[in-house]
């Protein structure tokens, strides 16, 4: 996981100047697209920026805002996909659940409404959140099959490594993911994530990274 950096080409007689970040910008966002083409992924999305104040990262109701609802729970409970549209869409106060849900259907679309709703059947997997954060913060330098292969990957001398064939254990990816890589020795592109995404979610991409080890 590490960031990017791009640098300009500048042709030799100045005619014109030639910028390697458009051809990779192209690339990287045709990557993210096709990694968040999947509704769970998408749905984890918009989870995260609307959702997890209230319900928390793992839709276990410990949130930030827990205490002002005070004995109201605000855990997620396993339902029906169309129960989660329905409540989604409409508000808890129209199906009989608490009013300080809100209706969603004016501030999200249709297919943002359907995505976050497919999410909720694996919020409290700690994998599927883990590929959520995957596939929206590390695919560009490790690739959509964290092989290593990313987009940007070819920026890189070391490039990055192939997480699928990786020997580190979990303690080393927490301490790489936190601290970045400089602190361990490694590329200093690799950023510290921990000013950028929670502890949970750390935890989370690491339960991620353990599915896609190869045997």
């Amino acid at each position: 996981m590490m960031k990017i950096i791009f640098w300009p080409l500048v042709t030799i007689l100045g005619l014109s100047v030639i910028t390697a970040s458009n051809s990779y910008a192209a690339d990287n966002r045709r990557a993210l697209k096709a990694a968040q083409s999947k509704p769970v992924i998408r749905g984890g999305i918009v989870f995260k920026h609307y959702c997890t104040l209230c319900h928390g990262q793992r839709g276990d109701g410990d949130s930030r805002s827990a205490k002002l609802y005070g004995e109201i729970p605000l855990n997620i409970n396993p339902g029906k996909l169309e129960y989660y549209i329905s409540i989604i869409r409409l508000g808890g106060g129209k199906l009989g659940k608490s009013e300080f849900m809100p209706p969603w259907q004016n501030e999200l679309s249709d297919e943002q409404i359907n995505d976050v709703a497919a999410y909720l059947n694996v919020v409290s997997n700690p994998e599927h959140r883990g590929e959520v954060v995957y596939k929206t913060n590390c695919i560009l330098c490790h690739g959509v099959n964290a092989d290593g292969k990313g987009r940007a990957a070819k920026l890189y001398n070391p490039p990055p490594a192939n997480l699928t064939t990786s020997d580190k254990n979990d303690d080393y990816k927490r301490m790489i993911i936190t601290n970045g890589g400089k602190a361990m020795g490694r590329s200093e592109v690799m950023p510290i994530w921990s000013e950028q995404i929670s502890a949970q979610e750390i935890e989370d991409v690491i339960a991620y990274l353990r599915t896609v080890l190869k045997k």
